[in-house]
């Protein structure tokens, strides 16, 4: 790379949510997925999704996000779904499984089998996820960036 090229961006390391209160927080998400924590203290906590996480730190003072998002990939989408639904999470309307947190956080579900995003194999041995599947689409697109296995 020479002196005045820019870094090519590669991928996301984490995502940090502000929320109103660590272990409420903790409690809203283990509702709903399975997760284990990385790391924890009085301000902070981290959800580990193998290679990459989710920082949640206490703060949260802004209104509701309403575009603003995060896409968060899960292994089942309707799973995902039922649990939702099962916690009394409102749904928001529209094409996307999108819901918000108490604090305001819009997250929208997405199902690892849909997409391109990929985890190496050993970050999903590791995850104990060996037995997640593309679909013909995701198989797709995947395959016109060369990107397919």
């Amino acid at each position: 790379m020479t002196e005045s090229a820019r870094p090519r961006v590669i991928g996301f390391n984490h995502v940090a949510l502000e929320v109103g209160d660590i272990e409420e927080a903790l409690a809203f998400y283990g509702r709903l997925f399975e997760f284990e924590l990385r790391g924890k203290s009085d301000n902070m906590a981290f959800i580990d999704l193998g290679d990459q996480f989710i920082a949640l730190q206490k703060g949260r003072r802004q209104p509701p996000d309403d575009g603003r998002h995060f896409g968060l990939v899960v292994e089942d989408k309707e799973a995902a779904r039922r649990a939702l639904e099962a916690a009394g999470v409102a749904l928001i309307e529209g094409p996307f499984l999108d819901f918000r947190d108490p604090w305001g956080n819009r997250v929208e579900i997405v199902g690892y089998d849909n997409i391109q995003f990929t985890k190496a194999p050993n970050v999903l041995r590791s995850m104990g996820l060996t037995h997640l599947a593309k679909n013909e689409n995701a198989k797709k697109e995947l395959a016109d960036k060369g990107m397919a296995p």
